[in-house]
């Protein structure tokens, strides 16, 4: 375990991408990762407790042990419902065929 590792965090907005690269000790967590880059500080807008996280498009918790070369992407909150969304989305074909 006396060895580090390389990893990526990466978090996509709509109109820019942050990003930070990361040498951490072997055996640390995504949440270890997260606090390390100072994505709280450089994103004080996104919602803390409602974290979402995974590794190369895999959901996963904080708690996830890290290896080398993985990318943490942190995903952001849904701006809507998605039973609403389909919802509207049925009402708008049923109205549509008629």
């Amino acid at each position: 375990m006396g060895t580090d590792i390389n990893v990526q965090i990466v978090y996509a907005q709509a109109d820019s991408v942050w990003r930070a690269a990361l040498s951490l000790p072997a055996g640390s967590t995504v949440g270890q990762a997260l606090d390390a880059s100072g994505f709280a500080r450089s994103n004080p807008a996104y919602p803390q407790d409602a974290l979402a996280v995974g590794i190369y498009g895999q959901a996963c918790t904080v708690e996830r042990l890290l290896i080398q070369g993985d990318r943490i992407e942190i995903y952001r909150p849904l701006n809507f419902d998605p039973m609403e969304s389909r919802r509207r989305r049925a009402q708008h074909r049923m109205a549509f065929m008629n």
